[in-house]
């Protein structure tokens, strides 16, 4: 009996033995999973993605505000600059003001605005109507072969400005122009249109509206296309008129693309440069000097770029002033 007992004593040992797991002493690891020691310590920080949901839009918009930032943002600060300087060159010092000064002093500049002005004054409304009249012409269904007629008003409009300002020049000849030859038929006296203080301007302000009569046009046609003809149907029914419905809806409906023209037509008209560069070089006696173009002779002309720059910026405030001005007057009131 004695030798049976210790003998199924070492045998329940060793089937105790097996199922227990050996426990783990101080300097063991503990382990999480099957053998996998548990991570100690600060885990390493993740890597920011270049491409996320948020940085693509920034991505895809970078080259268009690097572009704006060397070829628009610097020219701007830097003609700024220039026109607080004086001298030619890199030797240039700083003048402050004497540039801005020397500006309100000069009679030239001021023929220049007084003859960007009168040409502002006298074309712009009387491309504007043009435009419009031709553009309610080119809308109605009477009108046949609309297509090739609105072909037709809007192909000036491609021409160059140097190449119509040539094409002006031989029209308006004193001797051998067609406008001078036509007047002949009909027993008018040659004009002088481009040696005469008067006629020169009146001769820009020709090459001006035949050049953008038809794009205004273009641009008026599409905002009659878009006025509902329930409300002229509605108009008919209450009894108005042709001019009443022009004035009660027509005019109403174009307002924003009214502003818009005549927003781009001030602009463009004080900018003017092209066509009395060509055709009259600012003559004669500076009738037909314009602030661009005197803004180029002291530039390019006399290199003087510091009152150049100045006379940039002066333009700059008379348009912005004068946009200001006309998107508050004829602007929608809400």
């Amino acid at each position: 009996m004695s030798s049976v007992l210790p003998e199924r004593a070492s045998a329940t040992e060793k089937s105790a033995g097996r199922g227990t797991p050996a426990r783990a002493g101080r300097g063991t690891p503990a382990r999480t999973g099957r053998g996998t020691p548990a991570r100690t310590g600060r885990a390493r920080p993740r890597r920011r993605a270049l491409l996320t949901r948020g940085s693509v839009p920034y991505l895809l918009i970078m080259p268009a505000v690097l572009g704006f930032a060397i070829f628009k943002a610097y020219p701007i600060v830097s003609s700024l600059w220039i026109s607080l300087t004086t001298g030619s060159g890199a030797d240039r010092s700083f003048a402050g003001l004497a540039n801005y000064r020397r500006l309100l002093n000069d009679p030239l500049f001021w023929t220049a605005l007084k003859n960007t002005a009168l040409i502002l004054v006298v074309q712009v409304p009387l491309m504007l109507c043009l435009a419009l009249l031709v553009a309610l012409a080119l809308n109605s269904a009477k009108v046949w072969l609309r297509p090739l007629w609105r072909l037709g008003v809007f192909v000036p409009s491609l021409t160059g400005l140097v190449a119509a300002g040539v094409m002006f020049s031989v029209i308006l000849n004193h001797d051998a122009g067609l406008l001078n030859w036509v007047l002949s038929l009909f027993g008018v006296d040659r004009v002088n249109w481009l040696g005469s203080p008067g006629w020169a301007r009146v001769g820009v302000v020709l090459v001006i509206t035949w050049h953008y009569t038809g794009y205004n046009a273009v641009m008026y046609l599409a905002g009659l296309q878009g006025i509902p003809k329930e409300l002229y149907e509605a108009a008919m029914v209450d009894g108005a008129g042709p001019i009443r419905r022009f004035f009660s809806i027509t005019l109403p409906q174009l307002r924003p693309i009214l502003l818009l023209t005549v927003v781009l037509s001030t602009i463009g008209t004080l900018q003017l440069f092209d066509e009395p560069y060509v055709l009259t070089g600012g003559g004669p006696d500076n009738a037909t000097l314009t602030v661009t173009m005197y803004l180029y002779n002291n530039g390019f002309k006399y290199f003087d770029f510091g009152y150049a720059s100045a006379i940039a910026y002066a333009l700059a405030l008379i348009v912005s002033v004068l946009g200001i001005l006309q998107v508050r007057l004829m602007g929608e009131r809400r």
